[in-house]
């Protein structure tokens, strides 16, 4: 059996910190929504804590199959009715940390999967 590295195409974190992610070695430091063809930069400015419908509606325009929400250091889970219209079109959500996001972000975009990350980091 041979292993070997395989490279995802497109945006993939390649780092992360408690305040920060890099994308193809790019540093943000700025809530966003993330897809392998697209970066959002600034995203739900405000943060966590002033999440609007808006917001969500953003990444549904983006028409992923799951999107994983990035809370931060630790999982907040959003009230249902910010995310109804996810659920009303069938895109999944998980909610998890940023870190935990990033890392899942990658192996779906390895298996080319339609995936949005989007991240909060306050």
């Amino acid at each position: 059996m041979k292993f070997h590295l395989a490279q995802a195409a497109g945006n993939t974190f390649t780092g992360y910190g408690d305040d920060y992610v890099d994308i193809n070695h790019a540093r943000y430091q700025q809530n966003l929504i993330a897809t392998p063809e697209t970066i959002i930069a600034p995203w739900a400015a405000a943060g966590f804590d002033a999440l609007i419908t808006e917001d969500f509606a953003q990444v549904l325009a983006l028409a992923p199959e799951i999107v994983l929400l990035g809370t931060g250091g630790y999982v907040r889970f959003p009230h249902p009715r910010l995310t109804a219209s996810l659920a009303a079109v069938r895109i999944g959500l998980d909610v998890m940390d940023v870190k935990a996001a990033c890392r899942t972000f990658n192996v779906l975009v390895a298996e080319g999967r339609k995936v949005a990350a989007a991240l909060l980091f306050g």
